[in-house]
């Protein structure tokens, strides 16, 4: 088959279903808007485009974010007919559609099967959306308005769409009904036989003085990973846990990895924040007083890392703690339970699916932050536990989310479906 694969950074989720759809023998080409020399990765064309025009200034804030997708979706679609032209014609179309990219491909290739992602569906109540009492909408009644056009993209791509495949059972059960039974579970996929455990491990890092700190796994290390630290993600709540789990474990190092920006959520106000325009210096200044300096060195901001050093950073880890809003699940959550950690975790929606309590892991009230150091700290104290809990989360991690032998089959079976 010729199939055609649409991300805005290519590859995304499909890092693994492209390769192996190109290695059973199909023509598998990308459309990227990422700008790159490369004409090919992994047996998979790339085909690079862009827009040619911004949004525009002052647009109505109710409808900037559709008229983003629809510039997206335009770009997409002039290239889709220059290739058209070129003779490319995709029997499949596979596309995260979630900036609005592949809204206009059914125009270009009315007879192609069109397969979407689906990420999240938005909701004012019950959701992300009002979740965190702590940080208001400034219009709450008038984000329910700017929800429901955000959904047009999602919407308008029902319209056209063939089938949708979603990473975890939560995620399809945000999307409305009468497209639901449409919506294939399959997730992205963990590939369990190269993340794993690793007693032997070591990781060098640098001190906030400089210092050269090795770490083995007989230290005392709490580990917590974002993209940015944001509290989409509960940086907010871990932090502010920090200074008793400090006073608590005098032995314990921190190893926080994230950006300084925002994945998810808005940017902070730097009026009610004196001045600050991070999240992570905003709730740092926050718990920084509550901690002795001596508590503080122990503390390591490592930033966004390579990825072999992430999962090295996973072996390492005595206990990970991972929180979220009700929102996209971490591909991160997932490598932590394959690699075998002991695992505090949040008990929102998308946890309950991977983490179940005191059997893969341990989940705490979002917002408990007391409860979050106490869970943390028992943890720490009790290696019979966190030995029977990371074993248990691998083999849940293996048995559900295994890339050879659960996801990936599953995945090319679906394509196969969408084919026929």
């Amino acid at each position: 088959m010729n199939i055609l694969f649409i991300h805005q950074n290519f590859p995304g989720q499909f890092k693994h279903l492209a390769p192996a759809l190109a290695q059973h023998g199909h023509t598998v080409v990308a459309m990227t808007m990422q700008k790159t020399e490369a004409r090919e990765w992994q047996g998979v064309k790339l085909v690079p485009y862009t827009a040619s025009r911004g949004t525009t200034p002052n647009v109505h804030p109710w409808v900037s974010d559709f008229e983003t997708k629809t510039i997206r979706g335009e770009a997409c679609f002039r290239a889709a007919l220059q290739m058209k032209a070129q003779g490319f014609n995709p029997d499949v179309i596979i596309a995260h559609h979630g900036w609005g990219e592949s809204l206009f491909l059914k125009e270009v290739w009315p007879d192609a099967k069109l397969g979407i992602y689906c990420e999240f569906f938005y909701h004012p109540h019950g959701a992300d959306v009002g979740f965190d009492p702590e940080f208001p909408a400034p219009d709450p009644e008038g984000d329910a308005c700017r929800l429901r056009l955000k959904n047009l993209n999602n919407l308008l791509h029902f319209e056209v769409a063939d089938a949708g495949i979603s990473p975890t059972h939560w995620q399809a059960s945000t999307f409305p009904e009468r497209f639901r039974n449409k919506i294939t579970v399959v997730h992205d996929g963990i590939d369990t036989q190269a993340v794993t455990p690793n007693p032997a491990v070591s990781l060098t890092l640098t001190t906030q003085s400089g210092a050269r700190l090795t770490l083995t796994r007989a230290d005392e290390v709490i580990t917590f990973v974002n993209r940015n630290l944001e509290p989409y993600r509960g940086y907010h709540v871990f932090m502010r846990a920090l200074p008793e789990i400090l006073r608590r474990r005098p032995t314990a190092h921190v190893l926080i990895v994230g950006g300084n920006g925002v994945s998810y959520g808005a940017q902070p106000d730097p009026q009610r924040y004196g001045g600050r325009t991070t999240w992570r210096e905003i709730f740092t200044a926050e718990v920084r007083p509550q901690i002795p300096d001596a508590d503080w060195a122990r503390v390591h901001f490592l930033g966004n890392i390579p990825y072999p050093y992430f999962i090295a950073l996973l072996q390492l880890s005595t206990v990970h703690v991972y929180l979220t809003y009700p929102f996209v699940l971490s591909w991160s959550l997932l490598e932590a339970m394959s690699v075998g950690c002991a695992i505090v975790a949040s008990d929102t929606q998308p946890l309950r699916e991977a983490i179940k309590h005191d059997e893969t892991g341990r989940l705490v009230d979002f917002f408990d932050v007391a409860g979050l150091a106490n869970e943390v700290c028992a943890l720490l104290d009790d290696p019979a536990a966190r030995q029977r809990l990371g074993q248990n989360a691998r083999q849940f991690a293996q048995a559900n989310y295994d890339l050879q032998t659960v996801c990936l089959p599953r995945q090319l079976a679906w394509v196969e479906g969408l084919a026929k």
